[in-house]
């Protein structure tokens, strides 16, 4: 049975402190601005309405809040250069998380301070308090006008950003994001329309906000929520910049498993191991970047993402590098057949180089953003590494596993004194663009006990991969499918089975060669695919640990 949410919620303690803080500002706030305007005596008439203009002047200044926290996770780079310094006192990998959270608040309060605000313009058509109508208010005045605009634009992101639509159409969530721009114009001038006054008439004034502090009693939160915003922009005209230092696409590769390889030579990038950037195509699209995870190693002369054709953009680029889906369809049906097995040396996962002569007018040009940090570049900060990634969730681990090999031979491991990979994937073509990379990373190991390759194969078996493992795997050495030496297991990884194991084989002393097992070891789990994979595997950490054995748990997020 998995973790409930009231035990998520209320009893883990950092989870807990940020309820109280995130929670309990939203309430202060909303309190405080409920009892500022009901104890102004300057806004008396505007009291006469009662609850109403109570409620959405405390809702109002809730979102001024949320307005302002809304955009501080999204500055990547600011978290990027803070995250090695801080991660101990905030979670900084979980930003998109909290900016999620702040959206969820802003929702739930833009409703509250709506409806109040509905009843409001009612109730001053009604009792006259103001020569105005209803409608008037509501699509005259700044404030009813742009109130309405953040609403519908709110409508649009919010819709547009629901995890199927962004995997089927990334750009309808990239292009509807950025009208986050118009949203924070609308936020920052909503109260020009001095609704929150002392006079039965607006007092305007030429200059910004528009309206005179001496008669309009609102908040003036826009001069701090503006902050954000300004740096927030003054990042994306850094990104920019940076993003148009010279580069260059040098090579594109595409693997068996139809996943689509680009190396990129950009002298100004510099990178640790499991971060990821932001790509753009101008051909393709001039306005679009899209995030994945670096594939090469920082000792690589190039840097390098492994792309698989799941969405419009993405099937685009292959149709412009002339490797559309029926090339990739015939590919995958070679390896699921174990067809392109080279009968040289035995590798599975050849990959086919593209002739930049041949793809139509050469490479593309392309556009790089980043890097941005991942929690995977924390690797070497623990004695045992456990890596699990399901399906092409294993690209982040690809760079990480070239880097400890480099380290390896320079023999600059830190702390780390144990790596175990774990590797789930639904299908037998998944294999192929990584087999070449784990078999020299295997063929390697000095000590065969520091990297041991777990992979699990969940489909079901065809007849043509039944032949192959029956006729190839009788006492062969290497395993049919992934030509590792280990061997391919077949069905769903029992989590909490494999970390009583790890924790068992730690706290005896067999796990790590001279370790005592009264000391505290570490073991920190890095993962990168589905969040119902990541349910089981947090909980199998939680379980596990123990006075001895300190499993810790973090996931990759874009």
């Amino acid at each position: 049975m998995g973790e409930s949410w009231f035990h998520r919620e209320f009893f883990v303690l950092r989870r807990l402190a940020f309820n109280i803080f995130f929670y309990g500002s939203h309430l202060a706030l909303f309190a405080y601005g409920w009892y500022s305007q009901e104890t102004n005596k300057k806004l008396a008439g505007l009291n006469a309405l009662k609850f109403s203009v109570w409620i959405s002047r405390g809702a109002g200044l809730v979102l001024a809040y949320d307005g302002g926290l809304i955009l501080i996770p999204m500055l990547r780079n600011i978290i990027r250069v803070l995250r090695p310094k801080l991660t101990w006192l905030f979670p900084a990998d979980e930003n998109i998380w909290f900016h999620r959270q702040v959206a969820y608040s802003m929702a739930f309060w833009s409703m509250v301070h709506t409806t109040a605000h509905y009843v409001n313009f009612i109730n001053v058509e009604r009792t006259q308090i103001r020569p105005q109508t209803a409608l008037q208010i509501h699509y005259t005045q700044p404030g009813g006008i742009t109130g309405h605009f953040m609403l519908l634009i709110m409508f649009l992101m919010y819709t547009t950003a629901h995890h199927k639509i962004r995997q089927q159409c990334f750009e309808a969530f990239w292009y509807t994001h950025h009208l986050a721009f118009f949203f924070m114009l609308g936020l920052y001038t909503h109260a020009t329309g001095c609704f929150v006054r002392d006079t039965p008439n607006p007092d305007y004034v030429p200059y910004f906000p528009f309206y005179s502090t001496e008669h309009c009693l609102g908040y003036m939160s826009w001069r701090f929520t503006i902050w954000p915003g300004i740096i927030y922009f003054g990042e994306r005209v850094y990104r920019e910049y940076r993003g148009r230092r010279a580069t260059r696409l040098s090579k594109v590769l595409v693997h068996p498993s139809g996943a689509m390889e680009l190396r990129i030579i950009k002298p100004s990038f510099k990178y640790t191991a499991g971060q990821w950037l932001f790509v753009q195509i101008p051909e393709i699209s001039r306005f679009q970047w899209h995030p994945f995870t670096i594939t090469s190693a920082p000792e690589d002369p190039y840097v390098s993402v492994h792309i698989r054709q799941v969405g419009d953009w993405t099937r685009a680029l292959g149709e412009r590098l002339g490797v559309g889906p029926s090339v990739v369809a015939a590919m995958t049906s070679a390896a699921m057949k174990g067809s392109e097995k080279s009968e040289e040396n035995g590798t599975r996962g050849d990959f086919v180089e593209l002739d930049s002569t041949s793809a139509t007018s050469g490479l593309p040009a392309i556009r790089i953003d980043g890097p941005y940090g991942a929690p995977a570049e924390d690797v070497f900060n623990v004695e045992v590494a456990v890596l699990i990634v399901a399906g092409i969730g294993v690209t982040p681990f690809a760079s990480i596993l070239k880097h400890i090999w480099y380290r390896q031979k320079r023999g600059t491991l830190g702390t780390l004194r144990r790596v175990e990979f774990f590797w789930v994937c639904r299908d037998a073509p998944s294999f192929g663009w990584f087999q070449s990379l784990l078999q020299e990373v295997e063929a390697a190991q000095a000590d065969p006990n520091f990297l041991r390759i777990n992979i699990y194969l969940t489909q079901k078996i065809g007849e043509d991969m039944l032949w192959n493992i029956a006729i190839n795997d009788a006492g062969a050495e290497y395993d049919p499918l992934t030509l590792l030496r280990s061997r391919t297991m077949f069905g769903r990884p029992d989590w909490m089975s494999i970390y009583a194991q790890i924790r068992q084989a730690i706290e005896s002393g067999q796990y790590i060669p001279g370790s005592m097992s009264q000391l505290k070891t570490k073991v920190g789990t890095y993962f990168c695919g589905p969040g119902v994979l990541a349910k089981a595997i947090k909980e199998a950490t939680v379980k596990n640990s123990s006075s001895n054995v300190r499993f810790t748990f973090a996931k990759e997020h874009f």
